[in-house]
């Protein structure tokens, strides 16, 4: 896809104002860019995010903006992780929000020589 100035722009303001868990993904050079747009702008963006995605979805073309009116499909997100200069793309679980029972529960118990610390 042939990128115009504006659309370069909007790219650049999107990911200046995107989560920092989705910056990675948002650059010009990845090829799933659009697709990952596209599920942030139906999983958390806010206001100001929706409207610079929905301008660079509208300035890319008819079946790109038709993307965005239909939120049937969505496809998992991926995150990168780099490890020993090795890129690789992992599927990140969808978040859930949990009790304060549950993250008690979760917390690993400190042991000292073999014996739980408070």
């Amino acid at each position: 896809m042939n990128f115009s100035k504006p659309m370069i722009e909007l790219v650049y303001e999107i990911r200046r104002t995107c989560p920092s868990d989705l910056k990675p993904s948002v650059k010009l050079a990845n090829p799933e860019l659009f697709d990952e747009l596209r599920n942030y702008y139906f999983d958390s963006a806010t206001a100001v995010n929706k409207a610079l995605i929905k301008e660079l979805f509208n300035l890319a073309g008819g079946e790109w903006a038709e993307r965005l009116d239909n939120p049937t499909k969505n496809h998992p997100r991926q995150q990168v992780k780099v490890y020993r200069g090795q890129t690789v793309f992992e599927d990140k679980a969808p978040a859930k929000a949990d009790s304060a029972d549950e993250r008690k529960n979760k917390t690993p118990k400190k042991m000292y020589r073999g014996r739980v610390v408070a």
